[in-house]
């Protein structure tokens, strides 16, 4: 993934600044959804090795590449949607309002847009979807870094004030922990009341530890 193939073929075609957009965070059960943007240079001397999709790379390897693509980029934006908007208007609407936030943050404007999976997005500008984008797609790829890096910071950060679910270590999402958790002391001010239905008596609400 590190020869930016895709990118060079919208280059060829005549756009100057493409972007790549992923995701983190559809599945879990509390926290935002994370979307980034990137723009990555293709001069050669410019290249970042290492990227691929996010799962796939160790925690400390993911902070490193994140550096680097801030780094390098010539453009890079990350937007959350929390989970008030995830219950107001599902998770798919959730991701693509996150997606087109983020290319709409980026300070260099792209005249294409990549996305991972098959998710269409309400911009003016080109896109294309592929599937696995995220492995095969250089700045996909460097997008799925970035959103994920950010998320976990974000999900340790309210592991801090509600210590009791685990999110340091899931997340957000739904590990035995996690539900357990749930059941004993009802949900949190990040749960997303749609995805905890099954595991909340729709009444306790724990509070903070620390504000």
């Amino acid at each position: 993934m590190d020869e930016l193939i895709y990118e060079r073929e919208c280059f060829s075609q005549g756009f100057r600044l493409v972007a790549g957009v992923d995701e983190v965070g559809r599945g879990p059960l509390a926290g935002p959804v994370v979307a980034a943007a990137v723009i990555l240079p293709l001069e050669e001397e410019k290249r970042i090795f290492g990227i691929d999709d996010s799962k796939k790379i160790s925690p400390k390897k993911r902070e490193y590449l994140a550096e680097k693509i801030k780094e390098t980029a010539l453009a890079y934006a990350v937007e959350e949607i929390g989970e008030e908007t995830i219950d107001q208007i599902n998770i798919l609407q959730a991701t693509r309002l996150a997606m087109k936030q983020a290319v709409g943050k980026l300070c260099a404007a792209p005249d294409f847009v990549l996305t991972d999976g098959n998710m269409t997005l309400e911009i003016s500008v080109p896109q294309r979807s592929i599937v696995k984008g995220d492995a095969l797609v250089s700045s996909i790829g460097a997008a799925s870094i970035l959103a994920k890096v950010h998320r976990d910071a974000l999900m340790k950060e309210y592991a801090k004030r509600f210590p009791y679910y685990g999110f340091e270590r899931n997340m957000g999402y739904g590990t035995a922990e996690h539900i357990k958790a749930i059941r004993e002391r009802g949900i949190c001010t990040i749960h997303r009341e749609t995805f905890v239905k099954k595991f909340w008596d729709g009444t306790r609400r724990a509070q903070p530890q620390n504000t």
